[in-house]
């Protein structure tokens, strides 16, 4: 019984060493004061199956990515486009994916100042942009190639908007629980 418990507090101690940093981490501490308790033992096979299902949930497999909300209720992750990270906004609101010129430059996107023909409204107020297609865009295992995007001036637009023109390439999409599930 001693080797038991024994093992079983060196289990608790990796998983929570593995989680130190993460929102399960506090969880997990207060499930290890109750593991080492005496009443535990006839609990722990159950309780150990429940931590991992929480823990599969947080962290899907195959080509499945989950965004939480940011505190201010929109959806910001890390988007590699063209093989470049980008902090992205997806706008369920936007047509296509919206990029501003420096970004366009950093992912190799090459545009002339001719191709800015298209007026298009922004929140900003009107401006012209340029079409382009994006030759990749990946967020975790999901990868979408030749993606349609606008590409506005810097004083246009601040940040990368992952628009319609991403989303409706993907399996499904869809906001429950603060969270965004995108599924390719």
């Amino acid at each position: 019984m001693l080797r038991l418990a024994i093992t079983f507090a060196g289990l608790v101690l990796f998983i929570s060493w593995v989680s130190a940093g993460r929102e399960d981490g506090a969880r997990l501490h207060e499930f290890a004061r109750w593991a080492t308790s005496p009443a535990a033992d006839s609990e722990v096979a159950s309780t150990v199956s429940t931590v991992e299902a929480v823990r599969a949930e947080q962290a899907p497999l195959g080509r499945k990515v989950i965004i939480p909300a940011g505190s201010n209720g929109q959806f910001e992750s890390q988007f590699r486009l063209n093989n470049r990270y980008v902090t992205a906004l997806v706008d369920t609101g936007a047509t296509l994916v919206a990029i501003n010129m420096s970004t366009a430059v950093r992912a190799g996107i090459k545009l002339k100042h001719s191709d800015f023909q298209h007026e298009v409204q922004t929140a900003n107020g009107p401006t012209l942009a340029a079409t382009a297609i994006i030759d990749s865009i990946d967020i975790g295992r999901i990868h979408i190639k030749d993606v349609e995007a606008l590409v506005l001036h810097d004083s246009a637009l601040q940040t990368t908007l992952v628009g319609m023109s991403f989303l409706r390439r993907l399996e499904s999409f869809q906001v429950q629980d603060h969270t965004l599930l995108l599924v390719q």
